[in-house]
């Protein structure tokens, strides 16, 4: 790429005028084009063949032969899993990215709500108020399980884990993670300052992934936030669950079909889990004739955990940093590989 020529970026989700601008003033060689579309064939065919560099979701993705120019791919999302099978991934020398880091404060103050409302009984407590009922054993049934030294297993300590652990830190918890290197506790990809734990130093001890039984025993709390790869699918299995504390809490914040439900149900159904805080699920929306609706000691959001009104901005700060990056020949953040499949 000569330094004078232009760069054509094609943008197919709505982004406001001002943002736009954020992205234009990165370098005068920007082209910055907006076309908000659904599907690849909303694009015009000219806007395709000039297009170098695309910002998008996994439901957008032109055919190989209608992007020749395309160099590199920047999600809207950090899981992609749904476009793992378009060809346009699979072209030779195509880079692609995602947006990892960008939904870290969010989703790690929904783990925080949820890991405070499983060991305080929020369920059981609501439940008394819809009653009207001042339960004489109150003491005794809602006693809480405090985070104040209690250990909370991260089941992959990304962005999300390592924005959950610096704020458990301050509740005086314990935090012990799986990830798949873990001689590598420092984190290379994209960390907003101030957030995260970009040298693994909130976590006691990080496990390998194929260990993560061994941490789970150790845990009052267990929070999923792996990516949905061939190797994780079914991660969190009878035997994982058979390995945790009868009076242990999962938050499942990763994606439908990381966690085994047939399995996890029979857990809770058999006492074999004090409780769940599910926000993913295989098949979305859940069932209404799902046993988990009824479960008294299970919380049941709509994949909800990642909302922000501040999503955007966020997204947009990420993807200047990779577009500087991109003009400057440097490494881009949150690449993605194929062989791990995030």
């Amino acid at each position: 790429m000569q330094p004078s020529t232009s760069i054509d970026v094609l943008i197919t989700v709505p982004f406001e005028p001002a943002l736009v601008s954020a992205l234009q003033e990165v370098s005068p060689r920007l082209r910055v084009t907006v076309h908000t579309a659904k599907k690849a064939e909303d694009i015009p065919d000219d806007v395709w063949a000039r297009c170098e560099v695309l910002y998008t979701t996994p439901h957008c993705l032109p055919a190989p032969e209608q992007a020749p120019k395309l160099k590199w791919i920047q999600f809207h999302y950090a899981g992609i899993d749904k476009a793992l099978q378009s060809p346009i991934l699979k072209q030779p020398g195509l880079v692609t990215t995602t947006l990892s880091g960008a939904s870290a404060s969010q989703m790690a103050e929904y783990v925080l709500t949820m890991l405070l409302a499983l060991g305080h009984h929020l369920p059981a407590l609501m439940e008394s108020q819809r009653r009207a009922e001042w339960p004489q054993d109150r003491w005794k049934r809602f006693e809480p399980v405090e985070l104040r030294d209690s250990t909370v297993g991260i089941a992959g300590y990304g962005s999300i884990g390592r924005q959950a652990a610096r704020l458990l830190h301050g509740f005086g918890a314990t935090v012990l993670a799986t990830k798949r290197n873990a001689m590598q506790p420092a984190d290379r990809d994209y960390t907003p300052e101030g957030l995260g734990d970009p040298g693994g130093d909130f976590v006691r001890r990080l496990y390998p992934a194929q260990a993560i039984r061994s941490m789970v025993r150790e845990c009052d709390f267990v929070v999923v936030t792996v990516p949905l790869t061939p190797s994780t699918r079914g991660l969190i299995n009878a035997a994982v669950l058979a390995a945790m504390k009868p009076s242990a809490y999962l938050v499942d914040v990763s994606r439908g079909g990381v966690v085994d439900h047939e399995a996890l149900i029979s857990a809770l159904e058999e006492g074999r889990l004090a409780g769940a805080a599910l926000d993913v699920f295989p098949e979305e929306p859940l069932s209404p004739g799902s046993p988990l609706w009824d479960l008294p000691n299970v919380i049941i959001t709509p994949h909800i955990s990642g909302n922000t009104p501040h999503y955007r901005q966020r997204a947009v700060q990420l993807f200047t940093e990779n577009l500087r990056r991109y003009i400057g020949g440097q490494p881009l953040y949150n690449l993605f590989d194929p062989k791990r499949g995030y």
